[in-house]
């Protein structure tokens, strides 16, 4: 029995070449295509369970894929891209990709990020009732959060942007999505404002706010809640 199906969709053979007996030791089927239209086409008929995707393909723009793909499918969609293409790597993950991973990369971090991509397929929307990580605590029904048993006194921007990343733990989050999401669609572009009030949350939250283990930096696209 496999843990999934794995779709990869890169036209660089060495590439495909690589993932497949990885992906395939570590435990997952693997099927690929080359191109964008071949990825669609394989989103569709073959069952995959995340679909790990190459931005730079031949016929079209992978942005453009995953805009199809979120037409009718919610598939988890995890994106290659090169270290130094943030402006496009923000642009898939607000189109609906649900994370990035930097080439080179290893099998370790990228199999770390399918778990927690299929780990959230079929989740409820709504958040769990409680989040516990590195000795901070959050009870999302009665709005309390404590660390190591002493409670936290959160501003409400605060608690709404730590809730917000705990959501989607595991994700990165983009700056946009957390601006427009916390304050609303006319502060989306204040970066700023942003991070002066992560810098005021990891405060609160992490036992090292200048080394932090629960609200980590994604350096210029967002942020990620990490739980493991």
């Amino acid at each position: 029995m496999t843990l999934g199906r794995i779709l990869v969709v890169d036209d660089e053979p060495q590439i495909r070449r690589f993932l497949r007996p990885a992906l395939a030791a570590a435990g997952y089927d693997v099927i690929e295509a080359e191109n964008g239209a071949d990825a669609i086409k394989a989103a569709a008929t073959s069952a995959p369970d995340v679909i790990i995707l190459d931005l730079g393909l031949p016929d079209m723009d992978g942005k453009d894929v995953i805009a199809n793909l979120r037409g009718w499918s919610t598939l988890p969609i995890i994106i290659l891209s090169a270290r130094d293409r943030e402006t496009e790597k923000i642009a898939a993950l607000d189109l609906g990709a649900d994370d990035y991973i930097e080439k080179p990369f290893g099998i370790g971090e990228l199999t770390a990020r399918i778990r927690t991509a299929m780990r959230h397929v079929g989740k409820s929307e709504s958040l769990p009732s409680s989040i516990e990580v590195d000795g901070l605590s959050i009870d999302t029904q009665r709005r309390i959060v404590a660390r190591d048993g002493a409670s936290i006194k959160l501003t409400p921007k605060e608690y709404d942007l730590l809730t917000l990343l705990a959501h989607h733990a595991g994700r990165v989050v983009t700056h946009r999505t957390l601006l427009t999401s916390v304050w609303g669609p006319a502060h989306g572009e204040d970066l700023h404002y942003l991070r002066v009030f992560i810098g005021q949350l990891r405060q609160k939250v992490e036992r090292d706010a200048a080394q932090p283990k629960i609200i980590q930096t994604e350096s210029g696209v967002g942020y990620r809640f990490v739980t493991e």
